[in-house]
């Protein structure tokens, strides 16, 4: 074939195009391969997150749905049982943002609709599943909601079981005081974290402490059944001391003394006996206790205005039997015996939280108490935060 041959069949087949491309008209017109031109979709471009058929989804996070070039129209998502979860949009109706906590092990359901720039609807279905632990675990803190407490009261937090994330955990713990106050976290054991400011709380504020830990992996894959949250007051400053020597309670308000009472404290010539040193917390308040000490040949001893201060078995009491040594010797199991009137006057004035401080003794706190708080330096009690 010759160059003017090539050079027709060229142009014939250039002419060939322009005829194609001049005759008839609209959306009937042939496209190369034969059948009819496509019509162009919307340009709205609706996406979703979590993504359609996502699985272990974190609960904590919303849900939500966007659309490009558009705005949306309707957004609806719904649980397991078809219930509507509660959402919002944004002002140009570009996002939509669920409202509500999901649940563990849950499939959830997505209809959404937009109108996109070009005036097209566009539409996205889809689920996902959330992710299912495989233990849940109860938390609880105290003091409880509307609790009135003592100055050296620790806010608690406490597991069902053991837990090992603890950095994340107490990421989670919150404690709002509406003044600056010094204080930290510390670990007690693997079930149970505690806040202790560095000195005494201030007087008469309000704590809110949140434990907002709900969808957090506490360790292993264990998760927390819900967040759990508590508001409380911290009342009037008031401060027990004894010097275990001197045969006297004192007590402080405001750091000023405003009783003194007689009392024994534990028996000097037996360290085992000694009313131990250190700061503790007065822990519950009971009318009327029962003692038992089968070590020492005793049971079933009751004694009234019995205010607890460690879990190691000490007290405050009423020991009206032991009059005689009551303000002049020291003889008891390691409790702090007063007579019956001081012993009534004291616990009415007493709250839960109260800080008992007693030095003179040669038996130094107990370590293995679940409220130690106070019987550590603070560089050790922060030692103890996972942070």
């Amino acid at each position: 074939m010759d160059r003017r041959t090539v050079v027709r069949a060229a142009l014939v087949a250039g002419t060939g195009v322009v005829v194609a491309a001049c005759t008839g008209g609209g959306n009937d017109s042939p496209v190369p391969g034969g059948g009819q031109q496509a019509e162009s979709g919307p340009v709205a471009k609706l996406t979703a997150q979590p993504a359609v058929d996502a699985k272990d989804v974190p609960v904590r996070g919303p849900v939500t749905v966007r659309v490009a070039d558009g705005a949306l129209a309707d957004v609806k998502l719904t649980n397991a049982d078809g219930e509507a979860v509660e959402g919002s949009f944004n002002a140009d109706r570009t996002v939509w943002t669920s409202g509500e906590t999901l649940g563990y092990g849950k499939t959830y359901t997505y209809t959404a609709s937009a109108t996109g720039t070009d005036n097209k609807p566009a539409q996205l279905a889809g689920s996902f599943t959330t992710l299912n632990p495989k233990q849940q675990i109860r938390v609880t803190i105290n003091p409880a909601d509307n609790a009135q407490v003592g100055v050296a009261m620790p806010v608690s937090v406490k597991f069902s079981a053991d837990v090992s994330n603890k950095a994340e955990i107490e990421k989670a713990l919150t404690l709002d005081t509406g003044q600056q106050v010094e204080g930290s976290w510390g670990w007690l054991s693997d079930r149970q974290v505690d806040f202790r400011p560095k000195e005494y709380w201030p007087a008469n504020i309000t704590i809110n402490a949140a434990a907002k830990l709900y969808g957090i992996d506490l360790g292993g894959g264990a998760y927390a059944r819900a967040d759990v949250t508590t508001k409380f007051k911290i009342g009037r400053n008031q401060v027990v001391k004894i010097n275990t020597p001197d045969h006297v309670m004192n007590v402080y308000r405001g750091g000023a003394k405003v009783k003194s009472y007689p009392c024994s404290n534990g028996l000097d010539s037996d360290v085992n006996r000694n009313t131990p040193n250190g700061t503790f917390i007065v822990m519950t308040r009971e009318p009327a206790a029962i003692f038992d000490n089968a070590r020492y040949g005793y049971t079933n001893v009751n004694k009234k205005w019995a205010c607890r201060i460690s879990n190691h078995g000490e007290y405050i009491h009423e020991n009206q039997d032991n009059a005689a040594a009551i303000g002049h010797t020291n003889n008891s199991h390691g409790c702090v015996n007063l007579l019956a009137a001081d012993a009534k006057n004291y616990f009415d004035s007493a709250l839960i939280g109260d800080p008992v401080e007693i030095t003179g003794s040669r038996l130094g706190g107990p370590v293995n108490s679940d409220v130690m708080d106070w019987l550590v330096s603070w560089s050790a009690w922060r030692g103890k935060s996972a942070l």
